[in-house]
């Protein structure tokens, strides 16, 4: 069993290092993606809105939450482009680099009583650059790992960067809540939440110091070699060539975006705004569902070499449009131990679908357009999914006034999903050198 990948120069790269490589380098860009999120639903629309009702202002804080969902479609066609073009590592030194950037800039922002309406135009100009460079970010960490290594165990190797989301949202989630339980509101409204976005400098470095250390993927080494000057633009290419697998992949992403962002995003502000609990009470319990969500999706990436990729997803889509449910109705009991179990258990369930995801969607594509096939197929998705979710959960409670509205949301999207993975054949044995 290979755990070791050539390059042209004939350095062997250990499998781990690529997988630790792509893992720091996730954890870091959603890191920062998910600290905006968790910020919007606490603290930034009472910062960067005008004063009003308190729904209102988080829904206006969600709608900039949604804008850098609409930027990752383009990040992932030009950094798809690129990177089916002059290589994969490239691009994700690059990626690291803009969201680093754009994060620590939100962390000395000026607020809404100190500029007024630029408060909001720059908060949002600064999201559009992370959700562009996250665009481009999910498909080169998933593709060097999944074009590396053992065909046999990709599920599990590709599994590893799947996981830099529950790490990154563990960081997040544990910087802002240790801050919360240390500091008086005032204080933390004050100053205190900046404290997370200007840390991210120091992890972008580590992240960059891990990445620079890596080789390039030897299949799209492979590929490059018989590239010729007529060869159609990537982007074209997916869409005339993959339809169906495009339209797969944004299917398949639906059940999976969506939950994620209810189980971790929502549950703060339904806490704080409907249940009028405390900061602290949906933080801490996503913290403890993330930490476990983090050791889950490897064993669920596992599972799929053996059984398939297929049947583990639904699994994960049958298993969130039904706890959604409980998930309400234990979080309504305003019991942390129940609200505690509810976030646990939805995210278990919603790995069943992020652990096999990254091969999954791997095996659709070609190399020569490989990068560019993921990324579009993912980041579509991520407009209706994951972007608009806050939005449309948060405008459900304001109309109906109850968390089941919220349920049915995630339980259509999950039906969509498993209509979507139903309809299309078995991926894992397949050759990633034939697609």
């Amino acid at each position: 069993m290979s755990t070791t990948s050539t390059d042209q120069t004939g350095t062997r790269t250990p499998i781990r290092r690529i997988v630790g490589a792509s893992l720091v380098g996730t954890t870091v860009e959603w890191y920062d993606f998910f600290l905006y999120g968790v910020a919007a639903s606490v603290v930034f629309g009472e910062l960067f809105f005008p004063k009003g009702e308190q729904l209102t202002g988080t829904l206006l804080s969600f709608a900039t939450f949604a804008v850098g969902f609409f930027a990752r479609p383009i990040g992932g066609v030009v950094f798809g482009h690129f990177g089916d073009r002059i290589g994969r590592k490239k691009l994700l030194v690059l990626s690291l680099l803009m969201m680093g950037l754009a994060t620590f800039a939100i962390g000395l922002l000026p607020t809404y009583a100190q500029v007024g309406a630029l408060a909001p135009i720059l908060l949002t100009v600064l999201r559009l650059i992370q959700g562009f460079a996250l665009g481009g970010e999910w498909g080169g960490a998933v593709l060097i790992v999944s074009e590396h290594g053992d065909p046999a165990r990709r599920g599990f190797w590709a599994s590893w960067p799947q996981a830099g989301a529950p790490a990154g949202q563990l960081i997040a989630n544990g910087v802002l809540a240790a801050l919360a339980a240390f500091q008086n509101e005032d204080a933390f409204n004050s100053w205190g939440w900046r404290i997370p976005f200007l840390l991210s400098a120091v992890l972008v470095l580590v992240g960059l110091w891990v990445r620079l250390r890596i080789e390039e993927s030897p299949l799209f080494q492979q590929a490059r070699a018989k590239q010729q000057p007529t060869d159609r633009i990537p982007f074209l290419e997916v869409i005339t060539k993959y339809p169906r697998e495009v339209l797969t992949a944004m299917g398949a992403r639906m059940a999976e975006n969506v939950s994620y962002y209810i189980f971790t995003i929502v549950i703060a502000t339904y806490a704080k705004d409907h249940l009028g609990l405390g900061k602290s009470f949906a933080l801490n319990a996503v913290l403890i569902g993330a930490a476990v969500h983090f050791c889950t999706i490897p064993l669920w990436g596992a599972l799929s070499d053996r059984i398939g990729r297929k049947p583990v997803y639904l699994l994960g889509a049958v298993g969130v449009g039904v706890w959604a449910f409980v998930f309400i109705a234990f979080v309504d009991t305003k019991n942390f131990a129940l609200a505690t179990l509810a976030v646990t258990v939805g995210l278990v369930l919603h790995g069943a679908m992020y652990g096999p995801q990254a091969s999954f969607f791997t095996e659709l594509f070609g190399t020569r357009v490989r990068y560019s096939g993921v990324s579009v197929g993912y980041q579509l998705a991520s407009i209706v999914a994951g972007g608009l979710a806050p939005f449309i959960a948060v405008a459900l409670l304001k109309a109906y006034d109850t968390g089941y509205a919220i349920a049915i949301y995630v339980a259509v999207c999950s039906l969509i999903s498993i209509v979507a993975v139903t309809s299309y054949g078995e991926t894992r044995r397949r050759d990633l050198a034939e697609v």
